[in-house]
């Protein structure tokens, strides 16, 4: 007979299955709290992130902000800008430049400003991110992308302009948003200023410019392209037999739809034992420009889309041609396909130690299609209406008592002053384009509606820019005497009229008449001088007085000795006036003698090269740069310590024969510009 089963055995089974589905429950909750715990960490992950985007993209921003500020009238005084017009909008960019005060400071920028004719109003743009301070940079403007304008190179010096740096940095400014984009490539143009760029097609071509490391000035002949689409420096190579440009700076460079125009320029030349010269040149070239798919099908394909060659242009010796100068670059009237040229100086020297400057505001147009062709670009006058209406004849007497008076008032001249009343009289009308602004005129000779009255002072180095059939003249130096001027005023001309030209913004610089100096530091060394020298008055004065008993005998010796000295200093001064006036004298003599009223500051602007050259031979180490210049300092100042008793007792004794301290001092400023060369400015 079959047992029964016990009842405990299924209660036991429930059990195990309830502690299966608990601990189940168990690590489902646990698994739940996972994912809500996960989900919730992704969250508090996923607005972290977007708050930092958020927060960077801020910070980006205030790093970019631009600031907009309508400014009142052009920039400031200051040379060596750039003036460019807009590639697709009618404006003007003006960016960087330099300002020279009377004191002989150096101030550059690099701010940027457009000008906006049609309301005559400047706005200046800033942006964190933007190059640095600089002049003589070279910019260039292509209208792809909403418009872009490239900026190369350039220098920025110390205030005194004894220490320079030139920069090789490569900018892009975005027209469209107003911010900078620096470019940066493996290869690329060394470091200049000087140079200049011009837009073809979508190459940008660099050539020239200047290097100075501190002992010679070096000029540059090297050829660039940047290509805009791949984003690219290249060196144009050529053989050598093939003629092109000798190194140079300050030139033109002008586009055409064939290639580029190259016109003058300046360069030193450098001869061992001979003092640096200036050369100003009036050579034209032209880099005739053409891509491989312009031209026909040869059979052979080539490696560089892109085929240069350098042509000289002849002109021949009778056509027109402007005077020989330099500090003046053509601006380029595309309506017309011509070169407008606008001042410029030429310097001559008449000796060793003089050099004579001729400052021009004449206006000339180079024509550069063709083999180019130079015109003279007169203001026109104004057709002056006749008067239909006729004069009543004067009755005789009257006539008779005018003839009378004539008569007696050339009686009452000599021969010569009747000669000179005539030669005046039949003397022809003068271009008062090259002397308007230089002073005032016989309100009897001048004629009020003559449009050449309203032409610019002349200058050098000043900005140019044609926009449309606009031509406008901005800044740039004047020099009269030893002093330097950076001008400020802004001027329009219509080419397409030629009538007259138009101040937007006259000058506010008061130019003196006379050469007077303004330069503190300056005064302060002359007024150290007349304190020496009263010093030494006194002295002698009370050691007179004080002779008494015992001490006459050493009185007597001290003023002796006194009175050697102050003979032997006017011997060594008679013989340093004769030694100067020496045209035998050799180039490293004059350059490194102080002249006198020629303060340190002076003596070592003009020479600053000399001593350069004498610390690097002299030192014996390899000491470049800011070190090398440390070095041409000191030898300078010693040198001018050790010729200052002699140079002052000069001055006393120039002083006793009637030359006042301002012809001494600019005596000295003359004469050091040619031993040098020229300014600084000139290169």
């Amino acid at each position: 007979m079959a047992k029964k089963k016990s009842g405990k055995e299924p209660t036991k089974a429930s059990a195990k299955a309830s502690k299966k589905a608990k601990a189940a429950q168990k690590i489902e909750r646990k698994e739940k709290k996972k994912a809500v715990k996960a989900k919730d960490d992704f969250d508090d992950d996923d607005q972290d992130l977007e708050s930092i985007l958020d927060k960077i993209q801020r910070e980006w921003e205030e790093a970019h902000k631009v600031t907009e500020e309508l400014v009142e009238g052009p920039p400031s005084r200051r040379a060596n800008a750039t003036l460019t017009p807009c590639p697709n909008g009618n404006h003007l960019w003006c960016i960087g430049g330099e300002f020279f005060s009377e004191d002989g400071k150096a101030h550059f920028y690099g701010d940027v400003y457009r000008y906006s004719p049609e309301k005559n109003e400047w706005r200046k743009f800033v942006s964190p991110t933007c190059p640095g301070p600089r002049s003589a940079h070279a910019v260039v403007a292509s209208p792809a992308g909403g418009g872009k304008l490239y900026l190369f190179g350039g220098e920025f010096s110390s205030l005194y302009q004894n220490s320079f740096h030139h920069y090789r940095d490569f900018w892009c400014f975005d027209i469209s948003t107003h911010t900078w984009e620096r470019i940066e490539t493996k290869v690329r143009p060394t470091a200049r200023s000087g140079h200049r760029m011009a837009m073809w097609k979508h190459y940008i071509v660099l050539f020239g410019g200047f290097y100075d490391p501190g002992i010679k000035t070096n000029y540059l002949s090297d050829l660039w392209l940047f290509d805009t689409q791949e984003y690219k420096w290249k060196q144009a190579e050529f053989k050598d037999t093939e003629r092109r440009p000798s190194p140079r700076s300050g030139f033109s460079f002008l586009p055409t739809p064939e290639g580029i125009l190259l016109h003058g320029g300046y360069c030193k030349e450098y001869v061992k034992g001979q003092r640096p010269v200036g050369v100003m040149l009036d050579d034209t070239w032209f880099l005739r420009m053409t891509l491989s798919s312009d031209t026909p099908t040869t059979g052979k394909s080539s490696a560089d889309p892109l085929v240069l060659k350098w042509e000289k242009r002849k002109r021949p010796s009778t056509a027109y041609a402007p005077s020989l100068r330099s500090g003046c670059t053509m601006a380029l009237w595309s309506a017309k396909t011509m070169g407008v040229l606008f001042g410029g100086v030429t310097d001559e020297d008449t000796s060793e130690e003089t050099m004579d400057s001729v400052f021009h505001n004449d206006l000339n147009g180079y024509q550069i299609s063709g083999n180019g062709r130079w015109v003279s670009m007169h203001l026109k006058r104004p057709k002056k209406k006749i008067n239909t209406q006729k004069k009543k004849a004067p009755v005789q007497p009257i006539r008779h008592d005018l003839q009378e008076d004539e008569e007696e008032h050339d009686e009452g001249l000599s021969d010569e002053d009747d000669q000179e009343t005539k030669k005046h009289a039949k003397k022809p009308p003068q271009d008062t384009a090259a002397t308007a602004g230089t002073g005032p005129q016989d309100d009897s000779e001048v004629d009020p509606d003559d449009p050449a009255l309203t032409a610019p002072r002349p200058r050098y180095n000043a900005m140019l820019a044609v926009l449309r059939n606009t031509l406008y003249i901005y800044g740039g130096i004047f020099e009269k005497g030893s002093r330097e001027y950076t001008m400020d005023d802004f001027y329009s001309l219509q080419l397409d009229k030629l009538d007259r030209y138009t101040c937007l913004k006259a000058s506010e610089i008061t130019i003196a008449e006379g050469d007077e100096e303004s330069s503190s530091d300056e005064d302060d060394e002359d007024d150290d001088d007349d304190d020496d020298g009263e010093t030494v008055d006194d002295r002698d004065e009370t050691e007179s007085v004080t002779v008494v008993g015992e001490d006459e005998e050493k009185a007597v010796d001290v003023l002796e000795t006194i009175e050697e000295e102050k003979d032997s200093l006017r011997v060594q001064a008679a013989a340093f006036m004769g030694v100067a006036k020496d045209s035998t004298r050799s180039p490293e003599d004059v350059v490194s003698t102080p002249l006198p009223g020629e303060t340190l500051a002076m003596f070592y602007a003009r020479s600053r090269e000399y001593w350069a050259q004498k610390a690097y031979g002299t030192t014996g180490s390899d000491s470049r740069g800011k070190q090398l210049r440390r070095d041409g300092f000191s030898l300078a100042e010693e040198r001018y310590a050790e010729y200052k008793p002699v140079l002052e007792e000069v001055e006393r004794i120039l002083a006793e024969a009637g030359l006042d301290e301002e012809e001494m001092r600019r005596g000295a400023a003359t004469g050091p510009q040619g031993a040098s060369g020229q300014s600084r400015n000139r290169r």
